[in-house]
């Protein structure tokens, strides 16, 4: 028998997580992260169920809930976590890459809150590159451009302009 409940449990604590962010409920964005992750860990591995896509997409939520909260270090270790996957996977299709975008932006964001600035600045340039590439809807999508824009130019302004080796194109990542 199939685990429907479990994976609906898991996809409405996701969704559930997605609107308390919006509402500025960052807490509890983040535990309902975790329970999303707490209930797909209930599904077996023989199923056929992307366990680790939705790890991604939930550590992806997760990583922005947290760097709200001002806690960079765990939004940092999150994001990694979802970037492992979805840089691997390459794919920039509808729903993937929204999460995709928001896991670098919130990379972003933790960097810049370790004081990382000149890391932060190609991980900002990088989600306003992705998001320029991504065709079609995006909810909020001209705020995200305005928030990676003002962060850009804030650290440009901070960073020497010879500390950008290390920066890549995000698709540069998995050719």
């Amino acid at each position: 028998m199939k685990p429907l409940r479990e994976v609906a449990l898991a996809y409405k604590a996701l969704s559930d997580a997605e609107h308390q962010f919006l509402d500025g409920s960052y807490e509890e964005a983040a535990a309902s992260c975790r329970k999303a992750m707490e209930e797909s860990g209930k599904i077996p591995e023989t199923e056929a169920f992307d366990h680790a896509g939705f790890e991604a997409f939930c550590h992806a939520s997760l990583s922005a809930s947290l760097g709200k909260l001002g806690r960079f270090q765990d939004s940092l270790a999150s994001s990694d976590k979802a970037l492992y996957y979805f840089n691997r996977r390459g794919e920039l299709n509808q729903d993937d890459g929204k999460l995709w975008i928001k896991a670098v932006f919130s990379r972003a964001i933790a960097l810049e809150g370790l004081g990382r600035s000149s890391e932060a600045l190609g991980e900002f340039r990088k989600s306003g590159e992705m998001l320029a590439e991504r065709k079609g809807e995006m909810p909020g999508r001209d705020d995200f451009k305005q928030q990676i824009d003002t962060a850009i130019a804030k650290l440009q302004r901070s960073v020497p302009s010879n500390s950008k080796p290390g920066y890549k194109a995000w698709w540069e990542f998995w050719s």
